[in-house]
């Protein structure tokens, strides 16, 4: 029985809390002792208390990538609990712990795809980074390859990282009720089209691109509802933004269930052109057969194969992506076929199961 602890500091659920509770729900029981350090009161412990996952909660390590206090927690739990592999998300915390703590297996994952700095692109950004990662980690793996080509921008030996694309347990099949259900709840009318955007308020989610393509597409005639789910930092500078240009755009904040969203939705959107990796919201769509229209940036292409599953655009050009969602909305046969081709390529390559037996093959490598 191989001993795996993950750890992660994130307090809120978010991509790599998503992805902790995936492979939690998919391991193999049968071959992997499998537990979960992460600071008090996080999100995720009720959600994987539900699972039946050992949860140690650890403090000095809440939203925190590194501290001292992190680092001297976290090695008192790894020298009791003695893993065969230490997994960390977003915690040198936890690398330098288990390093000081002699594990044999320290691996990492990076969930975000981002521009890294001149500095970190340098040839001494390069040693840095070479030393750093050589001396707490024997392997990293990246949820994108747009996340892949960050390391090796910055120094890291690709033939360390792997190339894990992220996948999801696929949301439930609505009946046609629950589907008339939800879309009273969402006041949609019948016959009315909906282009939902699922993400942060941030603005490198290109909220304002979104709001800018739906102005356009209003003023063209075209019925159809553009619903943005979510909140952030920069929620009120969005929704300034949304109402200086008389958008029809609707914020509809927070939602706990965004399937139920997407469940009523036509189209998926994704406007991101700051930080994306294999985006969640945009998998959950496919799941459930809905196209989708998004950013040529970060990870996106990985999800989107322009032209079959939906269409990919050019960052912050909010005409082109008003012409592909028009297109999806006004050719019944072209939307259809995308519909289609979603769902095949989601049960192709982002399964649960899938995402689940590849990070095992890392673990037992």
């Amino acid at each position: 029985m191989l001993k795996v602890l993950n750890i992660i500091s994130d307090k809120n659920i978010g991509g790599a809390g998503k992805c902790v509770l995936i492979f939690a729900e998919n391991y193999d029981r049968t071959k992997i002792d499998f537990s979960v350090a992460l600071p008090r009161d996080s999100l995720l412990k009720k959600e994987l208390e539900k699972l039946g996952v050992k949860i140690y909660e650890v403090d000095g390590i809440a939203d925190k990538s590194f501290s001292l206090e992190g680092v001297k927690e976290l090695k008192k739990l790894i020298k009791r609990l003695k893993p065969d592999v230490v997994h960390t998300h977003a915690s040198m915390s936890g690398r330098i712990a288990a390093k000081l703590s002699g594990v044999k297996r320290i691996i990492y994952t990076l969930h975000c795809v981002y521009e890294p700095s001149n500095f970190m692109k340098s040839r001494v950004g390069h040693l840095i980074n070479k030393f750093v990662f050589a001396l707490f980690s024997d392997e990293a793996i990246a949820v994108a390859e747009a996340a892949k080509d960050n390391l090796t921008a910055v120094g890291i030996n690709e033939k360390k990282i792997r190339v894990v694309l992220n996948g999801i347990s696929r949301p439930k099949d609505y009946t046609e009720q629950e589907i008339a259900d939800l879309k009273k709840r969402f006041s949609i009318k019948d016959g009315e089209k909906v282009v939902s955007i699922i993400a942060r308020l941030v603005s490198v989610k290109g909220h304002k691109c979104f709001i800018d393509a739906a102005n356009i597409l209003t003023k063209k005639g075209i019925n159809a509802r553009f619903i943005i789910a979510g909140n952030g930092p920069d929620e009120a500078d969005i929704k300034n933004y949304a109402g200086e240009s008389g958008s029809k755009a609707e914020f509809i904040g927070f939602i706990n269930d965004p399937q139920s969203l997407t469940a009523v939705s036509d189209i998926c959107a994704n406007a991101s052109y700051g930080t994306e990796a294999t985006s969640i919201s945009l998998l959950e769509g496919m799941s459930l057969g809905k196209p989708i229209v998004a950013s040529n940036y970060g990870g996106n292409p990985g999800v989107v194969s322009d032209g079959e599953n939906g269409f990919l655009f050019d960052v912050n050009d909010s005409a082109s992506m008003a012409e592909k969602i028009e297109l999806l909305l006004t050719d019944e046969k072209l939307y259809d076929r995308m519909s289609e081709k979603a769902y095949e390529i989601f049960n192709k390559r982002f399964t649960a199961k899938r995402y689940a037996r590849d990070i095992e093959s890392i673990y037992f490598a």
